[in-house]
């Protein structure tokens, strides 16, 4: 019995130490980070069961892909930063529908009109999230200034600039708790896993299967698919 109970606390030891080496592991530049996603605010015509129940997070050196696609008709938002080959893309698609928009370096993604002249301010709160000390930043939206969000982020992860034309780009550092208002949407990200590993330049590539439309159209989709 003995044997069988060291036995079982040494498979737990090394199950543990595997996971740790995902959590909490600084200064990794290239991985994958899991979010979870809570919708706010008045849900409207969206289908529930097509709504995205995650976000995967893709980063490699100053590359980054935030894909937030629902499993169900492949439906969502994809937004892909590759300064080396100067994209900036905004993929939205609902079924066979999909179309993006090609973003200039500098320039907002579309989607976030409900977001512009938010004001940040640094607070001295702090959090480990997935292992990672994490600082924590004030938001308040113009809209509705009595409101404020907490927005939390690590420089334990290194990725060049991670925010880059978002409305976040203030923040220097990798966001894992935050929040999108996209039309009368809010949508809330929660960090559960972080990983190191191996990221295909693949991925970070402008996809050839999207028709690019002009940015007035991909807003104008967006709200379509809040409203789908």
């Amino acid at each position: 019995m003995r044997f069988k109970n060291g036995f079982i606390i040494v498979i737990l030891i090394i199950i543990s130490s595997y996971s740790c080496q995902h959590r909490g592991n600084r200064g990794i530049g290239e991985g994958e980070i899991y979010f979870s996603i809570e919708y706010g605010g008045p849900i409207r015509g969206i289908k529930k069961e097509i709504m995205p129940k995650q976000m995967v997070v893709s980063f490699k050196d100053d590359k980054i892909l935030f894909d937030m696609t629902s499993s169900i008709g492949k439906s969502g938002i994809e937004i892909l930063s590759n300064p080396g080959d100067d994209i900036y893309d905004m993929y939205c698609s609902i079924l066979s529908a999909k179309y993006y928009y090609a973003a200039k370096s500098g320039e907002m993604y579309p989607g976030f009109g409900a977001m512009k002249g938010m004001k940040v301010k640094e607070t001295s709160k702090v959090a480990v999230i997935c292992g990672y000390e994490c600082h924590c930043a004030e938001v308040t939206i113009p809209s509705n200034s009595n409101i404020v969000y907490e927005v939390w982020y690590t420089n334990d992860i290194n990725v060049d600039e991670p925010n880059r034309a978002t409305p976040f780009e203030d923040i220097d550092g990798v966001v894992l708790r935050f929040f999108y208002i996209i039309g009368d949407l809010e949508i809330h990200f929660n960090a559960e896993n972080v990983y190191s590993k191996k990221v295909d330049d693949l991925i970070f590539a402008r996809k050839r299967d999207y028709v690019l439309v002009t940015k007035e159209s991909i807003d104008q989709f967006i709200v379509k698919m809040i409203n789908y």
